[in-house]
């Protein structure tokens, strides 16, 4: 049973969570190298596993010097080293980078301000973002606040979730408040600045693709958050219709009721107990559970009492 998802989001392709009320995009605009020397030494083999680019950057939180933010936030942050102080670099407050081909440490800018290299054909002044591989289609969100990939005409901001969606989502997604500025459900990683796809799921909470697949695979297909189902669940429920009938209860368990919720339409209901699965009544959903149940005492009084279900 495959998962449905109704989009995919843009991937951030740089970091940290800085808004801005702006919204304009920043163009990232690439000039010609300033002289031929710069153009030869530019084929040579700079960056990291995250970034193709040719400077390091100086974290201002540590003063150490690191190739991208990533390679600083694995390293503070990794559990085989044991850091005495993990932490993430503030990635708008870098002032300081160093050229990879001539180690000259300068301002944040575009080009080498020594040998005249271009650190990376697409850069962002803001989120101080350097990446030669312009395949991703870079840009950056000033609602947002960071750069994200995948082409700014792909995507739209909105406002009541705080992030950028796929322009197929913009007239039927449903809306949740700040619904990226939370951590994945099941990696606990911090979405809103990750660089993995994230997926959101028909009740509106977000997650990462990857997640979700992962999810599938143990057979488990609700939210994480709110236990709605995540996919078309139609032919599995008439599956189990057939099953629940072709296994008669004891006697004993003939008249036993139950009260259910279900986790789908949030309706609560008696019904039928059956040790297989409890049918919600309002939408044939078995994406229910059990709850207390309510009934009437033996006085006069309509005070309900609450009923342990076992």
């Amino acid at each position: 049973m495959d998962i449905h998802i109704q989009a995919s989001l843009s991937s951030s392709s740089s970091s940290s969570s800085s808004s801005s009320s702006s919204s304009s995009s920043i163009e990232s605009t690439v000039s010609e190298p300033h002289n031929t020397y710069a153009e030869d030494r530019e084929s040579g083999n700079f960056g990291c596993l995250h970034y193709r680019r040719r400077c390091k950057i100086r974290a201002p939180c540590c003063d150490e010097v690191f190739d991208c933010r990533h390679c600083h936030n694995e390293a503070k942050n990794s559990l085989e080293l044991e850091t005495l102080d993990p932490h993430d670099v503030p990635r708008h407050q870098i002032q300081k980078v160093i050229c990879s081909l001539c180690d000259t440490e300068q301002d944040v800018q575009q080009y080498c301000s020594n040998c005249g290299v271009c650190f990376g054909k697409y850069f962002c002044s803001i989120c101080r973002f350097f990446d030669d591989d312009v395949s991703k289609s870079q840009y950056h969100c000033d609602e947002c606040g960071i750069c994200r990939t995948g082409g700014k005409e792909n995507f739209f901001h909105c406002k009541t979730c705080g992030c950028c969606y796929s322009k197929l989502m913009k007239d039927g997604h449903r809306c949740i408040e700040r619904a990226m500025h939370h951590s994945c459900p099941v990696c606990f990683e911090f979405l809103f600045d990750t660089t993995k796809d994230i997926s959101v799921l028909p009740c509106g909470h977000t997650i990462h693709l990857e997640c979700a697949k992962e999810m599938e695979s143990h057979f488990q297909y609700s939210c994480p958050v709110c236990s709605k189902s995540i996919c078309d669940m139609s032919r599995l429920w008439v599956k189990l219709d057939k099953v629940i009938a072709s296994t008669p209860m004891p006697d004993i368990y003939k008249n036993k009721k139950v009260w259910i919720l279900c986790n789908d339409c949030g309706a609560e209901g008696e019904v039928q107990f059956h040790v297989v699965a409890h049918k919600c009544l309002d939408c044939n959903s078995y994406n229910t559970k059990q709850t207390i149940g309510r009934r009437r005492t033996a006085s006069c009084s309509s005070t309900t009492v609450p009923e342990i279900v076992s």
